[in-house]
């Protein structure tokens, strides 16, 4: 190795050196057990500093009804006022919308159409979530509420019987989603 490589390498650690300095004063105001973990001392100095980035982000980051992460503020009409057609063309619409702000949709095959359009109406997005900006990251939404769906619908063979061994239930019967759908993300 030459000493234009060692001097590289050198100035290169010192700007991690530096970063990492600079992403822990500005962690500080939000200092607690996650910046002191010993995994964390343990990181390679890249990738502490991409996870102190990525913990200043979430800290900075504004909480806000989905609905306003778009501009403008994304507005869905009444699904009781839409027929099966426009609920189908609004709710593809929809989820485009949705994966363009990050946001991905998971377990959504048992619900119909105008289920899942609900679901967004109802419940995505009014909440408030932190829009945190950071490449490769989605905000993922879960479309079950409970664990009969995710067993019936979801779940792997080994994951039912883990759960049936530590809930000592019985399990629905597995059955294939009636709405299979191809979703961004």
């Amino acid at each position: 190795m030459d000493t234009s490589e060692t001097h590289r390498y050198s100035v290169d650690e010192v700007d991690l050196l530096l970063a990492n300095a600079r992403l822990r004063d500005e962690l500080e105001p939000y200092r607690d057990e996650s910046i002191e973990n010993e995994s964390v001392s343990r990181m390679p100095l890249q990738v502490e500093n991409a996870y102190l980035e990525s913990m200043l982000a979430w800290e900075r980051a504004p909480a806000l009804p989905i609905s306003n992460w778009f501009s403008p503020s994304l507005q869905l009409p009444s699904p009781d006022s839409l027929s099966d057609e426009q609920v189908a063309r609004i709710l593809v619409e929809t989820i485009d919308q949705l994966h363009s702000q990050n946001v991905v949709l998971r377990f959504t095959d048992h619900l119909s159409d105008r289920e899942l359009y609900k679901v967004i109406f109802r419940d995505i997005l009014p909440c408030c979530e932190k829009k945190v900006e950071i490449a490769g990251k989605n905000l993922e939404w879960r479309c079950i509420e409970d664990n009969e769906t995710w067993l019936r619908y979801y779940a792997s063979a080994v994951d039912r019987r883990r759960f049936q061994e530590e809930h000592g239930i019985e399990l629905p019967p597995s059955e294939t989603p009636r709405y299979p759908r191809e979703l961004p993300g």
